[in-house]
């Protein structure tokens, strides 16, 4: 399989740099959303459909009279000026592919190329080719397009890159491998006056320096040991003059947390807090909370399926089985709320000075893209495996 997927590598590389040239953020995926179109169209699969949430793609190869297995990527990259100096880096400005979606989506193609020409199995390949994974409910969007409606699932499998991981290496876990994820805004409203006059005002500003550290006692002190939790504040704004002391302030962050209990309790806290120490300083403070990501949470059966997929590809001594949790959220939690499945990472490169993502140095690993490719087509290939005459 890794072999088959090699001998088309040129190509996939030339779809991952091209996305790479052109990237798009969330939602407005309309050049990346015709070259994943019109590479199905030419790749010769089926049912190909676009605006599926906004700006998704959708694709069949296969009867639907079977098995289903869906198998996705995301699209979308990020507000970055790009700083590699690659000879393909980004042409948009303040635009960037600094998390690899622009590999993840070549490697489904890839995957689709090899997938129509062989044809080697029974059942149907449902293509699911996201858009707005990045905090924007991109797959939330396609799912209520109706992706599932139409095209049942009876599984689903996902695939992201991991700096630091060596190419040749995966990394599978069952069950709760990536944190469910909130933002939350906090407006505190107090009585402006001149800096010089502190006694005639309700200082904003003091309250709020306040509400950061006391929101740090919510891991601390309210969630159990046992459980993991963050909770961030990012955000912190009051005032524009050094004489004015202000009518409000803002605070906003961010929660990371395993499991729906925590994170709700993690929100019921921050309500008690915010309320607590706005009216301890005589201010008026508002928690806006909102849950934007899920649990990514992999179902046993089909993460022990993965695992066996990556090790037929490069070797049982090259799949970690039990990496440690990630903190970070991704919204692919959304459709494994539907459909049972996994989501796996493959190694981007363990050198030292390999730039993690979301950095203006990233770059996605042209030598990871056999492998990724190999792993979803070995998958469907074996998930959906002819019977023996």
């Amino acid at each position: 399989m890794l072999q088959e997927a090699r001998k088309i590598q040129s190509k996939v590389v030339a779809y991952r740099r091209n996305i790479h040239q052109n990237p798009e953020l969330g939602f407005q995926e309309f050049k990346t959303a015709a070259l994943v179109a019109d590479a199905l169209a030419e790749i010769g699969t089926q049912d190909i459909q676009t605006q599926v949430g906004r700006t998704g793609v959708t694709a069949t190869i296969g009867p639907a009279d079977g098995p289903v297995i869906g198998i996705r990527a995301d699209m979308d990259a990020l507000p970055i000026q790009e700083a590699t100096g690659l000879e393909y880096s980004s042409r948009n400005d303040g635009r960037m592919h600094a998390c690899g979606h622009d590999g993840h989506t070549a490697m489904l193609l890839g995957a689709a190329r090899y997938l129509a020409e062989t044809r080697d199995f029974e059942g149907q390949v449902f293509f699911i080719f996201q858009p707005a994974e990045e905090g924007l409910g991109g797959a939330q969007a396609m799912i209520e397009d109706g992706l599932f409606d139409q095209f049942p699932c009876d599984a689903i499998f996902g695939i992201h890159n991991r700096p630091k991981l060596d190419v040749g290496k995966f990394a599978v876990r069952s069950g709760p491998m990536m944190a469910g994820g909130a933002f939350f805004d906090i407006e505190v409203e107090g009585v402006g006056a001149h800096g010089a006059r502190p006694e005639s005002s309700v200082d904003p500003v003091v309250a709020a320096s306040h509400l950061v550290g006391a929101i740090q006692s919510v891991v601390a002190r309210n969630v159990p040991p046992t459980e993991t939790a963050v909770v961030s504040v990012t955000r912190l704004h009051a005032g524009d003059a050094y004489n004015v002391i202000p009518q409000s302030a803002r605070l906003g962050g961010t929660v990371r947390a395993f499991s729906v209990e925590v994170m709700e309790l993690v929100e019921r806290s921050l309500e008690r807090i915010v309320k607590g120490v706005g009216e301890s300083f005589g201010a008026r403070a508002r928690l806006d909370f909102r849950p934007i990501f899920s649990p990514t949470i992999n179902a046993p059966a089909e993460a022990e399926f993965a695992a066996s997929i990556c090790a037929e590809i490069v070797g049982a001594e090259n799949v970690e089985r039990n990496p440690p949790l990630i903190m970070a959220s991704e919204d692919f939690s959304f459709m494994l709320e539907r459909v049972p499945g996994c989501y796996i990472n493959l190694g981007n490169g363990g050198d030292e000075g390999s730039c993690e993502v979301h950095n203006p140095g990233y770059d996605f690993n042209d030598g990871a893209l056999p492998l990724g490719a190999s792993f979803f087509a070995r998958l469907v290939e074996t998930r959906l495996a002819r019977e023996p005459a």
